[in-house]
């Protein structure tokens, strides 16, 4: 049910990703609410990646959906 919620807030965040040519992809959702994605594209080789995943990504998902805890990345 949890990795169903992430996915839904993640169709939200993908288009602003798209657009400057990168994707994020869901690899796991762990019960302890940590969220781990693999940043694709443009977004997997880019220095800002850092910040697009916990200020963009990780605050999106913590807002949504308060049992998300963090958001890793994974390569």
């Amino acid at each position: 049910m949890l990795k169903e919620k992430v996915e839904k807030v993640l169709e939200e965040v993908r288009p602003v990703l798209q657009a400057d040519g990168g994707n994020v992809e869901l690899v796991d959702v762990t019960s302890e609410g940590v969220v781990k994605v693999r940043l694709t594209g443009a977004c997997g080789c880019c220095p800002m990646s850092t910040y697009t995943l916990k200020l963009g990504i990780e605050e999106k998902l913590k807002e949504k959906i308060p049992e998300v805890k963090e958001v890793e990345q994974v390569v």
